[in-house]
């Protein structure tokens, strides 16, 4: 069975990478492999995980390159390189353009931790998204994987799952706990039924 090959953007700790390699380990992506893990910073300790787990890294720099162009142009070439099926953003904090989001419609997936269309697009990222959340007062948040286009969380929602919030929360306790009853329970799931409708496209 030829799995669909997987490429996880990172740009800081990778939990959700850690996640994704689990979940891989313990069978649960039947239908996908994680073939590339591509960084924009070579700070990302992301990479060490994927070192440790055997996947092939790659750090794309925007700031040596000179340009967003550049820097996607660079990026296009090791996913064909590397004859990758399926992008997942796991906290890339890298905005990409119309340009590169067009080449892949519906090959790439983020997770967000709200429950779209709440605290979601420009500006609502990492703990800004905990904190909007508490600010409101909202007794339920969560977690959206999502399809990415040209449009900062715009794409077609894949699957969501919510999560309380409870008295005396901070962000990053809220953070935490989203984290784990969330993204990484649904980042893994997407990411296999995701892989699983590719790998079919590709056998017809």
């Amino acid at each position: 069975m030829d799995k669909t090959r997987i490429a996880v953007f990172v740009s800081g700790g990778g939990t959700n990478l850690q996640a994704l390699i689990d979940s891989e380990k313990s069978g649960q992506i039947p239908d996908g492999e994680i073939a590339l893990v591509l960084s924009n910073s070579s700070k990302a300790y992301a990479i060490e995980r994927g070192k440790k787990a055997g996947i092939k890294t790659v750090v794309v720099s925007k700031k040596e390159l000179g340009s967003q162009q550049a820097f996607e142009e660079k990026v296009v070439t090791v996913l064909e390189e590397e004859k990758i099926d399926l992008i997942i953003l796991a906290g890339f904090m890298s905005i990409l353009s119309k340009n590169f989001t067009d080449r892949y419609p519906k090959r790439i997936i983020n997770v967000h931790p709200s429950l779209i269309p709440s605290f979601c697009g420009d500006g609502f990222w990492g703990l800004h998204v905990h904190e909007a959340a508490l600010k409101k007062g909202v007794k339920v948040t969560g977690a959206t994987v999502h399809f990415v286009n040209e449009i900062t969380d715009g794409g077609e929602i894949i699957m969501q799952k919510a999560v309380e919030v409870k008295e005396g929360d901070t962000p990053e306790v809220l953070q935490k706990r989203v984290m784990e009853e969330a993204e990484w329970i649904i980042l893994p799931r997407a990411t296999q039924k995701v892989s699983k409708e590719i790998r079919l496209e590709k056998v017809r």
